[in-house]
Parts: structure tokens; C-alpha cells; sequence
């Protein structure tokens, strides 16, 4: 792999502190797979940054020598890989996940989240 690109990578990857190469973006995945990511991370409420790999050619073909993995979309968390789809969604499924992020102390506070989904109209109280 290209160093240029190589270091373009670790960049994005220490950014922030749960970075996701996807397929599309966040509001319009243009991947099943990356789609699923994001609804999980975005079930936890954890805020995240991401590239669309379709943009950048020169990214989707390196971060797959970079985290030596084969299919996108890729997790990353504090700068290590995390995993794809399948694993995202299994950890998520047992509890792995939200253990990661609360250890990292990635999550946000249960009041935030409320908040925030009642202002997406995600949620509505009925009194």
C-alpha cells in the first residue's frame, strides 16, 4: 500500500474515537451491510465519524490491506479494528458491543439519548 495513503488512513482512524469505512453515508447507505452498522451504532446513540468509500477508491482498496480484512463496511474504536457487519451486529447482539463502548466510555447519557430521540421524533410520550 501506498504510504500517502496508509497515513491518509491512520488519520481518519484516530480522528475520532469510532470511526466507520462504509459503503454511502450515514443518511443514505448505499450498502445493506454499512446500513446495518449504522443502525446499530446508531441504536447505542454513539456519535461517530465515517468515510464513503466509493468516494475514494484508493481508501476502499487500502483500508482492506490496512485492517487486513476483505469487506467493508469496517468499525473502528480508539483507533483498532473492531470488525464488519457480522461481527458489529453479533456483538451487539450479546451485549459485546455496548460493554466496548461503555468501557470506553463512548455511550451517552440515558438523558442525552431520550432528548435526542424525542427530538428525531424517534419517541413520544403520551400523557
Amino acid at each position: 500500500m501506498d504510504d500517502n495513503i496508509k497515513k491518509k488512513i491512520d488519520e481518519m482512524v484516530n480522528s475520532k474515537k469510532v470511526f466507520l469505512f462504509m459503503k454511502g453515508t450515514p443518511s443514505k447507505p448505499q450498502c445493506g451491510f454499512s446500513g446495518q452498522v449504522v443502525r446499530v451504532l446508531n441504536a447505542l446513540g454513539v456519535s461517530f465519524a465515517s468515510v464513503n468509500v466509493l468516494e475514494f477508491p484508493s481508501i476502499r482498496e487500502g483500508i482492506k490491506l490496512y485492517s487486513e480484512w476483505p469487506t467493508l463496511p469496517q468499525l473502528y474504536v480508539d483507533g483498532t479494528f473492531v470488525g464488519g457487519c457480522d461481527i458489529v451486529t453479533q456483538m451487539y447482539n450479546n451485549g459485546e458491543l455496548e460493554t466496548l463502548f461503555k468501557d470506553k466510555k463512548l455511550l451517552p447519557k440515558k438523558e442525552k439519548l431520550i432528548k435526542d430521540l424525542i427530538g428525531l421524533n424517534l419517541i413520544r410520550f403520551i400523557f
